[in-house]
């Protein structure tokens, strides 16, 4: 598995509501995509649930890292680049990825949360990332939930994508889903 994530800030003049209409435009074109567990469009605006500026990423889940290669030098990526710019890629190595109570729900809201490591080493980053994972797989509201390791800051960041409303949550940062392409997010245990 592969996790990724790239973002643009858009100026506070920015129409938002061009935004909305790209990802309802392009996210089916994601429903089918090799390889791929699940792909989010993802907004935040701002001054709403703690938002600072205007921000659209994506955030993806793959199944096959060498389906994630070929989008990045394919004709998909390059559209984003022609759009906004060619933006940083922040890649991560999953540790656990799982479907939650409300998988078949229309998802709302994406939340990245950043998990100090309880201890040093390999271990101490798979049993801390297991523990955190199932802390919210028993919410109802949760479609899925991946936990991946940033090795280059030594933590854990825990994605979870949600059927509630976003909100304003202290230890998450959070997103309006404006599209989950979810073409392999079935295979999650």
């Amino acid at each position: 598995m592969f996790a990724m994530q790239y973002s643009h800030r858009l100026p506070a003049q920015h129409d938002l509501d061009a935004i909305r209409q790209r990802a309802a435009a392009k996210g089916p074109q994601w429903d089918a995509w090799p390889g791929l567990a699940c792909k989010a469009f993802v907004l935040q605006e701002k001054g709403r649930h703690g938002a600072e500026g205007h921000l659209y990423a994506s955030v993806y889940l793959w199944h096959e890292p060498a389906a994630a290669a070929d989008f990045l030098a394919g004709e998909a990526f390059q559209g984003v680049i022609d759009g906004f710019g060619r933006p940083p890629v922040e890649t991560w190595l999953p540790l656990d990825a799982r479907r939650g109570p409300a998988f078949d729900r229309p998802a709302r809201a994406l939340y990245r949360e950043e998990l100090p490591l309880p201890g040093r080493g390999a271990a101490a980053l798979r049993d801390g990332a297991l523990a955190a994972g199932e802390a919210l797989l028993g919410r109802e509201d949760v479609l899925a939930v991946w936990l991946v390791a940033d090795l280059q800051h030594w933590r854990l960041l825990r994605f979870s994508v949600s059927a509630g409303a976003l909100e304003l949550r202290a230890d998450s940062v959070g997103y309006e889903v404006l599209y989950l392409a979810r073409p392999g997010l079935e295979r999650l245990p």
